[in-house]
């Protein structure tokens, strides 16, 4: 069977509309094992999270017209969050909500990079349907001026949002416009069952999960009865791709890893940058690869100095 290809690049308009949460990060890296009840030394720095924001920014790093649907706050973060955005490239189309709280996530990085994140959502949850459609609107969705729609799922799985991510995967779906969904969270995905989840993303060309994720969603057949093709995020070990007759496979970038943060919202824009240039699969899990790379050997979830590596198929 040949290699599945890429959506055509010459067609339509290539701007991505990235929906999902913005949040601001806390990023706490330990000197050693923490110690209960008294001091750990610890590097403490703040800056741009949210898993669909630092996608759009590594979307932006990669050369894509970006759009993102996030809800802030009209709080001093809010602001903070915003301007970090626009220096990346991003667009925001809002919203900002008067009096709400925008979202943080203090991150806790371990010696060997690896991340617990203890998140507090805030505005992200106040992202209704009602406001959303109006921006998809604006943002002219149902017009086909948007070229592909990426959709964090944490707007899925919490209720709050969970209203605002159907009206986006029924909008892509009768406009035409791909979409692609990441699966976002383990924990989250068995609180409201990998069935129901994949309910709510059916339709899509392509999911994102890494193995714990895919475990809590019923594993690749269960995924494969919802969309059309799953990627794998395995971290060192690479990831793949399957739409239930084929298998590709890409390996991890070999590269000294400082924090993991970020690595599969980079991986998904690496892929999605590469593939709607009209790239090969294969090729695209390459440009994943690399962006993931980038993003393990450096602090934080988003791109920052230096010029991007060319992606594959860019």
């Amino acid at each position: 069977m040949p290699e599945p290809a890429a959506p055509p690049s010459g067609n339509g308009p290539h701007r991505v509309l990235v929906v999902g949460d913005l949040l601001v990060d806390v990023v706490v890296v330990p000197d050693g094992g923490l110690r209960p009840g008294s001091d750990t030394a610890a590097t403490i720095r703040s800056g741009g999270g949210g898993s669909a924001a630092n996608t759009a920014a590594w979307l932006a790093w990669s050369g894509r017209s970006v759009s993102l649907l996030a809800a802030v706050g009209d709080d001093p973060l809010g602001t903070s969050a915003r301007s970090e955005l626009a220096a990346h490239g991003v667009e925001h189309l809002g919203p900002v909500l008067l009096g709400a709280r925008t979202g943080a996530c203090v991150v806790v990085v371990d010696p060997a990079g690896e991340r617990t994140m203890l998140p507090d959502r805030g505005a992200n949850d106040l992202l209704g349907a009602e406001l959303t459609g109006v921006l998809l609107d604006d943002a002219g969705l149902p017009l086909g001026q948007v070229g592909w729609v990426h959709l964090s799922g944490y707007t899925l799985l919490h209720p709050g949002s969970r209203a605002a991510g159907e009206l986006v995967v029924s909008r892509a779906r009768d406009a035409g416009v791909g979409l692609s969904v990441d699966a976002a969270s383990a924990g989250p995905i068995r609180d409201l069952g990998g069935g129901t989840f994949l309910d709510l993303a059916r339709g899509a060309a392509v999911l994102f999960a890494n193995e714990a994720e895919l475990d809590a969603l019923g594993g690749p057949d269960a995924v494969l009865g919802s969309v059309g093709a799953l990627i794998t995020k395995r971290g060192e070990a690479g990831a793949s791709w399957t739409d239930g007759h084929e298998v590709l496979d890409v390996r991890a970038k070999p590269v000294e890893v400082v924090d993991t943060t970020g690595a599969g919202d980079a991986f998904a824009a690496g892929f999605l940058a590469a593939w709607l240039s009209g790239t090969t699969v294969r090729n695209a899990l390459e440009g994943g690869a690399i962006r993931a790379a980038e993003a393990v050997s450096r602090p934080g979830g988003r791109p920052h100095g230096g010029d991007p590596s060319p992606s594959a198929g860019s």
